[in-house]
């Protein structure tokens, strides 16, 4: 069962590392088309980007908040021994919310439906860390 509990966990790792280099390349042809320069860089000082560049920081900046619950939940399962079947079809859940919240937050940015695989994610997270209680105190 900690297998698939590591790898929903590695597939998240790989979501956040591939939304770092989407954000790189939109930053650097920001400044290859002098939209922003290097030395914006400096102090971050991204305001004159457009919007493709703020939406790919904010969406690498998603990967490291309710994610972080994800991760925990996952580590407390494993060390706890409580990773069951549901525990890893929640896991995946997560991560495939996570996925198309990414794709839709990179490409047509739909707020409706980013807010419902947002929403999902943020669900599925919870519904992991009340199962995780239950099986700890066997309730």
């Amino acid at each position: 069962m900690e297998k698939y509990v590591l790898l929903a966990m590695f597939s998240q790792v790989l979501l956040t590392f591939t939304v770092m280099v989407v954000m790189g390349r939109r930053r650097f042809s920001a400044a290859r088309n002098k939209t922003i320069t290097m030395q914006d860089f400096a102090t971050m000082q991204l305001n004159n980007a457009g919007d493709d560049v703020h939406i790919a920081g904010r969406n690498f900046i998603n990967q490291f908040e309710i994610p972080m619950l994800f991760f925990v939940a996952c580590l407390a399962a494993l060390q706890l021994n409580a990773a069951g079947y549901v525990f890893i079809t929640l896991a995946w859940g997560f991560v495939i919310s996570r996925v198309i919240h990414s794709i839709i937050h990179l490409g047509s940015n739909s707020v409706k439906p980013r807010y419902y695989s947002f929403l999902l994610g943020c669900l599925l997270v919870l519904t992991m860390w009340v199962l995780l209680v239950m099986r700890v105190f066997a309730l």
